[in-house]
């Protein structure tokens, strides 16, 4: 019985590993996908006038927004599944904290921003875009981190 007990809890925590490692790295891609290829690419686009290409970077990270709480879930339960550490908390912890000052703060004064401009209105220069985007590359650091760590304890698993 205990074996089969401890064989169960190798298994649930090998499960948690591969599931944190799925979550952060396909979170990283979308990030990637998102913040780091897409949107600066459609202001490349000449024809894309910057009021279009504004509203729809809002509707892009509204729903980005929304999906990276999603994630934020996820990750809160794989990490639940596998070995919580103190290094995979924090890093989470920073995860949740960035997800948050985004969504609940910097988002709706960009989104203000973006609406001053649209209607015509445009005010002066912010430091919130920067912060936005340096928040951007802090995340993806910490899920790269995050995915290597639980990867890490995948091989780790597969030796014992």
């Amino acid at each position: 019985m205990a074996i089969d007990s401890d064989s169960s809890a190798r298994r649930q925590k090998r499960f948690g590993n591969a599931a944190l490692a799925f979550v952060a790295l396909f979170w990283l891609g979308l990030l990637c996908g998102v913040s780091f290829l897409a949107t600066p690419v459609k202001f490349q686009a000449p024809s894309l006038d910057l009021p279009t290409a504004l509203e729809v970077g809002r509707v892009t990270f509204a729903l980005l927004a929304r999906v990276e709480w999603l994630m934020v879930i996820l990750l809160a339960g794989s990490l639940a599944l596998g070995s919580l550490t103190r290094p995979r908390l924090i890093l989470a912890t920073g995860l949740l904290a960035i997800v948050a000052l985004q969504s609940l703060w910097l988002l709706p004064v960009l989104d203000a921003r973006i609406e001053a401009i649209v209607t015509g209105n445009p005010s002066s220069p912010t430091y919130h875009h920067m912060l936005y985007a340096v928040s951007e590359v802090a995340k993806a650091i910490l899920l790269c981190v995050l995915g290597g760590l639980a990867l890490a304890g995948l091989g780790a698993r597969s030796r014992s």
